[in-house]
Parts: structure tokens; sequence; C-alpha cells
């Protein structure tokens, strides 16, 4: 059976930064790039067009903020997945971006390999966050101690994998990383996130940063 590609659009006023773009995603394989856009005005007609599974969408736009546009897309069309670009590694930016819906937030400069990663994970549904911004997404409270149980109802298992999300780190990631399967992880983070009471991966990223989880 063949599997339809993966479709992206690019939203960012910046052409030289958008062509570039453009090109590292038409060498992706399964993936494709259905559209581009570079003002706000210019994404409703896009997402009607081109119905992209994933949104690239610059934090800063020179019409308008794509945040009004994550925004916009989550109440409007919420099976978009949008991955947001910025210059900044600024964590409110950061923290309004996933609050309001978005799956993804990296920061402009980071590879095509990174990038295409992004792409699949946030496609399968789940969140990812540059690994420059994760360590500036909260303030910890600082390193715990080793008696230190800020979550006492979790297995040691569950926090380990806590600690691995609070790190930015993927389901597929962690999988790999414990050498456990994607199936087995999934049910560990759902039964975490009921444990603590999140109801995404951002929030559980701040709650369990806010008690000293996370590098």
């Amino acid at each position: 059976m063949t599997v339809a590609p993966l479709r992206v659009a690019i939203v960012d006023d910046h052409p030289m930064f958008r062509i570039g773009l453009a090109a590292a995603i038409s060498d992706m394989a399964g993936i494709e790039l259905v559209g581009e856009a570079e003002r706000v005005d210019q994404v409703e007609a896009l997402i009607d067009d081109a119905s992209p599974d994933v949104l690239l969408l610059d934090v800063r736009l020179g019409q308008g903020s794509g945040l009004e546009v994550n925004r916009w897309l989550a109440e409007h069309h919420p099976t978009v997945k949008v991955v947001m670009l910025t210059m900044s590694e600024d964590r409110e930016t950061a923290l309004t971006a996933l609050r309001d819906g978005a799956c993804g937030y990296l920061v402009k400069g980071v590879g095509p390999e990174r990038v295409e990663h992004a792409l699949r994970a946030v496609a399968g549904g789940d969140v990812v966050l540059d690994q420059s911004l994760v360590a500036v997404m909260t303030e910890p409270l600082g390193r715990r101690r080793v008696d230190d149980q800020p979550f006492p109802n979790l297995t040691k298992r569950e926090v380990d994998i806590l600690e691995l999300i609070a790190d930015g780190l993927d389901n597929g990631a962690i999988a790999r990383r414990l050498v456990l399967s994607p199936k087995t992880v999934r049910n560990h983070v759902s039964n975490v996130f009921a444990k603590i009471q999140v109801p995404d991966r951002p929030a559980a990223i701040v709650l369990a940063r806010r008690h000293g989880l996370g590098s």
C-alpha cells in the first residue's frame, strides 16, 4: 500500500531562508512541500489551497505575528500541526506558542536533519523543542537531592521517562534511550501525564523542570 507523503507548507517573510528551507524539504523522502507564504493575510488561502499536514511558521512576520497565526490555526484548522521557527531563544514566546497549540519550536539555523525529524515527529503526535530552548523554558527550582521525590506517585521508570521528556526528547528518542518499544513508551507517557495531571507534553515539560528534572 502506498503511503501518502507528508504535506508541508512554509510561512516566512525572509525569502532567502524560505528558499533554503524549501530546497531542504524537497530532498526529504516522503515529505512534499505543498505551498509557501510570506504574509499573515496569505495564510488562510494557503491552508485552503494546499491543505498541509504541518506548517512551518515564522514567529515574527513583517505584516503581523506568527503567534496570532498559530492561535487562529488552533481555532479554525486544529488538524494542522504547527512548528514555530524563531531567531531567538525566548522562553515566554516559546511557552505562549506551545500553550496556544504549536507542536514544535525550533531556532533557525538547525540542520535539515533536525527539521526533518521535527516534521515527522509532530505529524506523529509528538512535541518537539529545540535543544537550546529546553534549558530556558523554565527556571528550575534547583537540582534534586538524591532523596527528593517531587512526584512520589510515579514509579522509577515513569520518573526516568518524565526526566527525558523534560530534556526535550520525543517518544522515539526515549524508546531508543531506554531500549523500550514505542508502544511501551506511549503507555508510560500517558500514565505519567495522568498521574501528574497535565494535559500535554509542553505542560509536562514546564512542571517537570520546575521540580528540577531535566539537564
